[in-house]
């Protein structure tokens, strides 16, 4: 924190400037490091966030916590280049732009993002041109970590954002009403200092997630569209126990199945769908048992149903699969507000 605060004091000599910390209560020191800093500089400001999670979470709390009329967003480990923050700036006062984005793909300074490893380079221009696809922009980097707004842009959105994720700048972009003015600035982007990437196939995924709920035009929230998708992977489980454990008899084979399912999509969703918010150790079980206790209301539907299908005559497949979709709508709406 204190050589990113040096840093920018050095770039923002005679602007009048607030530096706001969000901390999800990580484990490393760096709200105690942030609040001795903000004992003594009024101008540091430490969001000490507890059971709240997510990288989106915290760039808007931390916008929604700020007076200025201007806010930029800059990682704490230094792969930004805060020398760039007076320009965006300029930008914002003269009215030149809404929003200010600091690109690693735009022209020769911005070209080179081989800082984030040749893996994530290649994602991170995936997840650029899909991005692209669904804002009909022409935003070089939408999935950019380092831009400058009025805040008044994020204010009138806010309800409407996904707080987990880490795709931020594209969830604002995507949810403006009136499509903002925006202006991209090159900056080459720097190997990290600090710290470890929070890119997994979790973030992929909740991505993914993202971008079809702007599709749906928000109709689809990304947290159900996740939930599906999950639900989706746990039918292939449930279809899998179900045709190997046939020869004991169907009805047996479904309830095995389904619960084999009910495990995997616990898992899966703790892992990916409730990320900002999932259970770890002892709570991980008790999360689990309720979990199934819950899915288990349904359940008798469930094979009920299937059985019926299978004796009338359709393939083992569609007597599962009928079975399985009868408890889906329940198990989301309940587990959402119970278990998360």
């Amino acid at each position: 924190m204190r050589p990113l605060l040096a840093k920018l004091e050095a770039a923002l000599k005679g602007v009048v400037w607030q530096a706001i910390f969000v901390d999800d209560d990580s484990p490393d020191g760096t709200a105690a490091v942030v609040k001795e800093i903000a004992a003594v500089d009024p101008r540091v400001m430490c969001l000490h966030r507890i059971g709240r999670r997510g990288l989106a979470g915290a760039v808007i709390e931390g916008a929604m916590a700020s007076a200025a009329p201007f806010v930029a967003v800059i990682d704490g480990d230094m792969q930004h280049d805060e020398t760039l923050l007076p320009q965006m700036l300029a930008a914002l006062e003269e009215g030149r732009a809404d929003i200010v984005v600091g690109s690693r793909y735009l022209g020769q300074a911005g070209s080179d993002a081989s800082a984030l490893g040749a893996r994530r380079e290649a994602g991170s221009r995936l997840a650029n041109w899909l991005g692209k696809r669904v804002l009909r922009a022409e935003v070089t980097d939408p999935m950019s970590g380092f831009f400058a707004i009025r805040r008044e842009l994020v204010e009138a959105v806010a309800p409407a954002l996904a707080t987990s994720g880490f795709k931020v700048l594209f969830d604002i972009l995507a949810s403006q009403k009136t499509p903002p003015r925006y202006l991209e600035l090159p900056y080459e982007f720097r190997a990290r200092t600090a710290g470890d990437s929070k890119l997994d196939e979790g973030v992929v995924i909740q991505y993914l997630g993202l971008l079809m709920a702007k599709l749906s035009r928000d109709l689809i929230s990304p947290r159900f569209i996740m939930f599906a998708l999950v639900g989706a992977s746990g039918v292939v489980v449930h279809l899998a126990i179900l045709r190997t454990l046939l020869q004991f008899g169907f009805s047996i084979a479904q309830t095995a199945a389904a619960l084999g399912a009910m495990t995997s999509n616990y898992l899966i969703n703790n892992a990916v769908t409730y990320r900002d918010r999932r259970k770890k150790g002892v709570g991980l079980l008790i999360g689990y048992f309720k979990f199934v206790v819950l899915c288990s209301v349904p359940l008798a539907a469930n094979v009920a149903v299937a059985t019926m299908v299978f004796e009338r005559g359709p393939s083992w497949w569609v007597a599962g699969v009928a079975g399985a979709v009868v408890a889906a709508v329940w198990n989301y709406i309940t587990t959402s507000r119970a278990v998360w």
